[in-house]
């Protein structure tokens, strides 16, 4: 099974696959996580194209069928429901008259997690303190040769001290 999100340009971009289950007419494949960003750049309506393979250990997967979706859709099985589609094959559909689908795609579960951002834990009291270690080793350059990260620079700072100063100048604000 392949998920892709469709893009606003038309354009399709793989979000997951799930692993291969084996000599199996009615698989089920193993739970997996996929962020919302990912899976539909937080648009609960945007449109998903789903396509389901047999796979052959030559390489040349048959094509099953495919269904499209949107995580509005999934979340219906979020309280105890499964959410179905038809798994569609258009070139069956084309020439049978009497095709009606090609398996039945059956979403059990579907939850969602909240991952706390930075952003998250701050405005909810957490407090940091601000400490800063550099690793002036052998390893990492002589700091009298300029192609060395480390160079002391007699007239603007090194990559070290610019990225120091980035994080330290939104950090310092949160420092306590």
């Amino acid at each position: 099974l392949e998920i892709f999100r469709m893009n606003d340009d038309a354009t399709q971009q793989l979000v997951h696959r799930t692993e291969v289950v084996m000599n199996n007419l009615n698989p089920a494949w193993k739970t997996f996580k996929v962020s919302v960003n990912s899976l539909c750049s937080g648009d609960q309506d945007r449109r998903l194209k789903c396509i389901v393979w047999d796979w052959d250990s030559n390489g040349k997967h048959d094509f099953i069928g495919e269904f499209s979706s949107t995580f509005k859709e999934m979340r219906g099985a979020m309280e105890g429901r499964q959410v179905q589609w038809e798994c569609i094959n258009p070139k069956y559909k084309a020439k049978k008259k009497n095709y009606k689908n090609s398996g039945i795609v059956i979403l059990n579960q579907c939850k969602i997690h909240k991952m706390h951002s930075f952003l998250d834990y701050i405005m909810g009291g957490c407090q940091i303190q601000f400490t800063v270690a550099i690793d002036f080793t052998a390893s990492n350059g002589d700091p009298r040769n300029s192609c060395s990260l480390h160079y002391i620079h007699p007239y603007q700072p090194n990559e070290y001290l610019k990225a120091l100063v980035a994080v330290g100048e939104i950090c310092q604000d949160y420092d306590r």
